[in-house]
């Protein structure tokens, strides 16, 4: 299923904001959906999303779930807007959801919903069969982990789409209309999508006997989504710090990632993936120490890829 992002996300309820000028970065905008911070200068081809790093918890939606306020942050991308911070600075936007995943995940389908978590009939066009809704992971998740059930009872789909329109449709409103303004004053665009994953390790092989930690995992939809000129690139930064990284697997980009990576039209999308034991103790939600050498490190990313030429670009 397609949909048309800019026709859909007008129809979505106004909802009240502000800006604000911030004398080292530009312009600061702020919704109940989102922060957006653009640059005071918009000098590279690249937009940066972070749709869940958001820790707004309404209180109803606490009060309504079997976890506490601690354990439902299990799923959050915690701090991954922090990472990636100094974008602005480096003169390109950063926008970052301020709702938090479990309460509607913006990088899933707009109605990607799991039938059984509602107690009315779902209307035809929901998807209620695609493989994230299967493990609880859909637009509205059933799980945060998965033995971790998020709520006592069931919704009504007035619920699910009451979020949708509010939070959903806003971020990627205004994520299409960065894409496009990125894509109209350079030709191109390079878009970055920023998450966090918890901490996994390569299995044993014959050749590599013990497991290894991996740090990063980039996710280009096994070429389709991004020119491979972009992923090399924040490949090799990532390599010649001394990180491990992966391609693809086990997350190959998600809805952003496919809906908005047409690399043959000059929009390139690229997922990263950050393990979170490089900069937050899991357990506790806590930053560590040494998170700036990480968003030291996402600096390095940013002016790199924004430092392509797009002669260079493949597709």
């Amino acid at each position: 299923m397609t949909f048309d992002f800019n026709e859909m996300a007008k129809n979505h309820p106004t909802i009240s904001s502000s800006t604000k000028a911030d004398p080292v970065i530009g312009v600061v905008k702020e919704t109940e959906s989102y922060r957006l911070h653009l640059p005071k200068e918009h000098t590279l081809p690249v937009v940066l999303s972070s749709p869940h790093s958001g820790n707004n918890y309404p209180t109803s939606f606490i009060e309504g779930s079997h976890l506490d306020s601690h354990n439902i942050r299990r799923s959050e991308d915690s701090f991954v807007d922090e990472l990636f911070k100094n974008a602005p600075k480096l003169g390109a936007p950063l926008l970052c959801a301020l709702f938090p995943r479990a309460f509607v995940d913006a990088n899933r389908e707009p109605f990607e919903l799991d039938p059984h978590m509602f107690e009315d009939e779902l209307p035809s066009y929901v998807n209620t069969n695609s493989p994230r809704v299967a493990v609880g992971l859909g637009t509205i998740a059933r799980n945060v982990t998965s033995d971790t059930q998020i709520y006592k009872d069931k919704l009504t789909f007035a619920e699910a789409k009451e979020r949708i329109e509010k939070f959903y449709w806003p971020y990627h409103q205004t994520l299409r209309q960065l894409v496009d303004m990125t894509k109209r004053k350079f030709g191109y665009c390079i878009l970055i999508d920023c998450h966090s994953m918890p901490q996994l390790s390569t299995q044993a092989t014959r050749n590599d006997p013990k497991p290894a930690k991996v740090d990063f995992v980039l996710g280009d939809r096994f070429g389709k989504s991004s020119s491979s000129v972009i992923t090399r690139t924040i490949e090799s930064i990532l390599k010649g710090n001394r990180y491990r990284v992966l391609n693809n697997t086990p997350y190959p980009g998600g809805f952003i990632t496919q809906h908005y990576g047409e690399p043959s039209l000059g929009i390139n999308c690229l997922q990263i993936e950050i393990s979170r034991h490089l900069y937050m103790d899991e357990e506790t939600i806590e930053r560590r120490h040494d998170i700036e050498l990480i968003t030291s490190l996402m600096d390095q990313i940013i002016l790199g890829v924004g430092s392509i030429d797009a002669s260079s670009l493949d597709y």
